[in-house]
């Protein structure tokens, strides 16, 4: 029997009277679909949809030396971002693997907000905790604060009805963030997002949060707007080949085999992990993370082994699923370099039925514009 209490949202209430169904995840009971996963998919691709992305960890870092201390404790230079700025990077052990993906938000050259998944926050908050000690101020700011994205093309169409100050929103650039009051309701409004599409991320006090959902579901009726749950969170991102931390990348996997080399400034200040990261680029890669789309019929699923057309086991699937948007099955998996040109067909093992498949260009999907 499974005694583990799962922790709730500010917003587990407003799921139950949506309808949602609701699941286990990261220690938190979330909505994984409301009306559909196709039905809200749709809805972001097209229009706008809402997410409850509260079990998110909030990590706070001030004081002098904040910034050298989290430049040593991420992948990426952030003394390259300037105030109102965010940057996507990742923390990794010394042994060059990857602890998170995280997103870090400037503040000011003393003030600085880390947002970690959910499933890693005990773990890097304490990381983060040590690494301060003596040296900076941390606090974890993640069980005071809702975090609520708003993504898809009519994004700012629906903020626009909340506020003059909302309609502000859309001056922010990709990457940028601001405070704003919405509804009277006082923000920190984002401009990025985890679907491909554009839109905002939303962080207020957990006490705003109710309110502020239901203002988003009823002015957002007029352009479309649907809630929208992690199952269709996971296709959406899948198709813009955004990783998942625990399917595409984990303390197995280093940041260059991942595709993500643009988020690690081996030529800069030190960080824990570089010099591992230095020998892994030295030596050459010796698998990378592709994408796919399936040739025959069947889905790829995570753990799925990869073979090579004379049936030798090269790789593994990290993610699949069908794709909403372009009617494919799609997946994503780490196959030999040598594997990984575009046009190369192998084979994915669905349960002992080889289904062959091709090393696709990602993303898959990409919005205009």
């Amino acid at each position: 029997m499974n005694d583990t209490i799962l922790r709730k949202t500010p917003l587990y209430e407003e799921h139950k009277k949506l309808g949602a169904r609701m699941v286990p995840f990261a220690g938190f009971e979330m909505p994984i679909q409301y009306e559909g996963l196709t039905q809200e998919h749709h809805a972001v691709r097209n229009a706008v949809g809402i997410f409850d992305v509260s079990h998110m960890g909030e990590l706070v870092l001030t004081g002098e030396h904040s910034e050298s201390v989290l430049n040593y404790l991420v992948t990426s230079d952030v003394t390259t971002l300037v105030d109102g700025q965010a940057m996507y990077t990742c923390a990794c052990n010394e042994k060059g693997t990857i602890l998170d993906d995280l997103l870090v938000y400037r503040h000011g050259k003393d003030r600085w907000m880390v947002v970690c998944n959910a499933s890693n926050h005990d773990k890097i908050a304490s990381h983060f905790a040590k690494a301060a000690k003596d040296h900076c101020g941390f606090e974890d700011q993640s069980p005071d604060t809702a975090l609520v994205a708003v993504q898809g093309p009519k994004t700012f169409d629906v903020l626009a009805q909340l506020s003059p100050e909302g309609a502000r929103c859309s001056d922010l650039k990709a990457f940028h963030f601001g405070s704003y009051e919405l509804a009277e309701i006082p923000c920190m409004v984002a401009r990025s997002g985890y679907t491909g599409e554009d839109g905002v991320e939303i962080f207020c006090a957990n006490r705003y949060a109710p309110k502020l959902w239901s203002l988003l579901l009823d002015k957002g009726q007029a352009f479309g707007l649907k809630p929208a749950g992690l199952g269709c969170r996971d296709t959406l991102r899948l198709e813009a080949r955004l990783s998942l931390y625990g399917n595409d990348i984990d303390e197995t996997t280093n940041p260059l085999e991942a595709g993500l080399g643009w988020i690690v400034k081996l030529d800069g200040d030190d960080f824990i992990g570089r010099d591992a990261l230095v020998e892994i680029k030295r030596q050459g890669l010796t698998r990378k993370l592709v994408g796919f789309e399936m040739m025959g019929r069947g889905i790829a699923r995570h753990g799925y082994p990869l073979l090579d057309l004379d049936g030798n086991t090269v790789g593994v699937c990290t993610s699949g699923s069908p794709s909403p948007t372009l009617g494919k099955n799609i997946g994503l998996g780490y196959l030999l370099s040598s594997m990984t040109k575009v046009g190369t067909r192998f084979k994915v093992d669905c349960r002992g039925k080889l289904i062959e498949a091709v090393v696709v260009k990602t993303p898959f999907y990409k919005r205009a514009g």
